[in-house]
């Protein structure tokens, strides 16, 4: 199975989406659920109005999207369920810093990156292993 990778930013005024190998698909929207509708909605209408050999071929087989966040948009996305406190908590890095990073001011190096998505893949899998 492929996987379709589409970036999604957030601008001044909204969302934006594009998928970063795979050529004709872009989205918007308000929301990040809108610009997910708005891909799906770009895939269909690339296979419904294009004849088969301008349809890229990743989309001619099993595919999956797979969604990435710059870091800014992705704080501010998530910032009513991770507040800063929570992720200096799993991360180690400093909430001044995170809020840095939210507002644009600094840009987190590929080391602090990485490190904020390897914390919540951690959390990720140890919420996927609990029952209630």
């Amino acid at each position: 199975m492929e996987t379709i990778k589409v970036i999604i930013e957030k601008t001044k005024d909204m969302y934006s989406a594009y998928a970063e190998n795979t050529k004709g698909i872009y989205a918007g929207g308000d929301t990040v659920e809108e610009v997910k509708q708005s891909v799906l909605d770009a895939i269909r209408l690339l296979k419904d109005y294009n004849t088969d050999e301008n349809i890229p071929d990743i989309l001619k087989g099993d595919y999956q999207i797979v969604y990435r966040f710059d870091t800014q948009s992705f704080l501010n996305y998530y910032n009513k369920v991770f507040t800063n406190v929570a992720l200096e908590r799993i991360t180690g890095i400093n909430q001044k810093l995170l809020h840095h990073y939210a507002t644009g001011l600094k840009k987190p190096r590929e080391p602090q990156r990485k490190k904020i998505e390897i914390a919540l893949h951690k959390l990720g899998s140890e919420l996927l292993s609990l029952e209630l």
